[in-house]
């Protein structure tokens, strides 16, 4: 079967090759990625803004639907802090945990991240080979950096959707009769153990960390506090944790320039962008072509909204006594005359309230990773290692923020909890909240214990399958090397 395709992929590649001099237009069917056939002499980037060029458009994804939207969608309405609202099915099947090998959602995610992921593979192969003395070493070696940590940024991203996922590290440059052998595994890879793509990730933020600055202004910009905070995050989630490494890259984050913000809201209030407690930020120009349309889809009048604040998250701000964050986080209003909720009534109706500018364009940032995620990832691994006395310090210094006594955690199993809450109520609506429950164990248990109004069982399903999502049907269908997740 296999050499039926390597036939059939040389008939096709024959015919685009007699009408293409130099670029050769196909489609890798497992990458979503463009592959450019060039000379071996040739090179891709002839000047060095050419290769600034290149890096900008890997930067650039950081503003498409997957970051704008998805990413949201994924992280909230995927677990028990939001409904999936609106009127989108294949976002009701992820809220549900009821999704399917067709859903479009997880077909154009998959796309999104390996179409990122070529970009990034282009510069890597390419930059050093740009001869325009203008480009110095050590400007190469920081834009490799960059667009390595922003490869495994993407693969962070996949691997916890998917598990294992086609590890693709290289673009293709020539295909022909002699090398198809080398380059059908190229087009259409494997999927690979999900640990083998943590120690991919974990290379290239390590490559990463020795070349890219040390702060930024503009927050999308790669820093070392970034880099950092992403290798705490990879090893607090590649199984086994290890929890030396995570306090290692957390301390070096918090020995960085950071700092929390005097009040919780001046994170939302839009007056205080890439501020001191931001670590990746993407920022927004609000014009046609750095227009953030995303905020529009969590907040407005015009029509229902995606991420409906759940329930279950009001509830848990109400128990707190958590009046601040809940302020800063929903907006209640009335939507009278215009839709019905069944989980709301329509004169006292939620939406997200994190992210407010929702004119379009709108020039609202999104912040990815900041200082208090990261305080509280500390936390989590010193009450791992035994310092409970540790990770009591850091929950009441966010706590404290907030006007919120200190935690009445006294015990290693009562502090994991106090733990989970806190970021719950921290981070609500920041896209967390799922790949927390996951990577602590605890998405099955939290999730079909999820309470609708008064405290009536919403009676989901979640199973071990539904863990990960499926392999997209398309790439099945065009890439017979990939199996199926179970359960789908």
């Amino acid at each position: 079967m296999k050499n039926k395709y390597k036939i059939l992929f040389l008939a096709l590649f024959a015919i685009a090759i007699s009408s293409c001099d130099k670029f050769l237009d196909l489609k890798p069917v497992s990458q979503g990625i463009a592959v450019e056939n060039t000379s071996a002499d040739s090179v891709l980037y002839k000047t060095a803004d050419a290769a600034e060029a290149a890096l900008a458009g890997v930067y650039s994804d950081l503003r498409n639907e997957y970051f704008e939207l998805d990413i949201f969608v994924n992280g909230d309405a995927q677990s028990d802090d939001a409904y999936a609202g609106a009127d989108n099915p294949a976002n009701f099947q992820i809220d549900d945990y009821d999704i399917d090998a067709s859903n479009a959602n997880v077909s154009r995610d998959w796309n999104y991240l390996y179409s990122t992921i070529g970009k990034a593979n282009t510069v890597i192969d390419n930059v050093n080979a740009v001869t325009d003395p203008i480009l110095t070493a050590d400007r190469k070696r920081a834009i490799i950096a960059e667009a390595s940590y922003l490869r495994a940024y993407m693969y962070f991203q996949l691997v916890q959707l998917w598990g294992d996922v086609p590890l693709v590290l290289h673009v293709v440059t020539t295909i022909s009769a002699e090398n198809i052998e080398e380059i059908y595994p190229l087009l259409f890879p494997e999927r690979r153990p999900k640990e083998e793509v943590y120690a991919q990730i974990i290379k290239d933020l390590e490559t990463a960390l020795a070349d890219v600055k040390v702060t930024a202004v503009n927050k999308t910009y790669v820093t070392k506090g970034a880099v950092n905070a992403m290798l705490a995050k990879v090893y607090a989630t590649q199984e086994p944790h290890d929890w030396g490494k995570v306090l290692q890259y957390c301390n070096d984050v918090i020995a960085g320039p950071y700092s929390l913000l005097a009040k919780y809201d001046f994170l939302w209030d839009n007056a205080h962008e890439n501020s001191a407690e931001a670590i990746f930020e993407i920022n927004y120009d609000g014009t046609s072509s750095s227009g953030n349309w995303g905020a529009s889809m969590f907040k407005g009048l015009d029509w229902k909204k995606f991420n409906i604040p759940s329930n279950d998250l009001v509830a848990a701000f109400d128990a707190e006594g958590d009046t601040i964050r809940k302020k800063s986080s929903i907006l209640f209003q009335s939507v009278v005359g215009k839709w019905t909720d069944k989980h709301y009534p329509q004169a006292n109706y939620p939406f997200v309230n994190k992210y407010r500018i929702i004119s379009s364009p709108s020039p609202q940032n999104y912040i990815f990773i900041r200082l208090a995620d990261i305080l509280l990832l500390k936390a989590e691994a010193l009450n791992e290692t035994g310092d409970l006395a540790g990770a009591k310090e850091l929950v009441n210094r966010i706590r404290t923020r907030v006007s919120l006594p200190n935690t009445p955690a006294n015990s290693q199993a009562d502090m994991r909890l106090a733990i989970e809450k806190e970021r719950r109520l921290e981070l609500a609506f920041e896209g967390h909240r799922w790949f927390d429950l996951k990577r602590t164990g605890r998405a099955i248990e939290v999730i079909n214990s999820v309470t609708n109004f008064g405290g009536v069982a919403q009676k989901y399903n979640l199973t071990t399958n539904g863990l990960i999502w499926p392999i997209p049907q398309k790439e099945l269908d065009k890439n017979k090397t990939l199996v199926q997740n179970p359960g789908y």
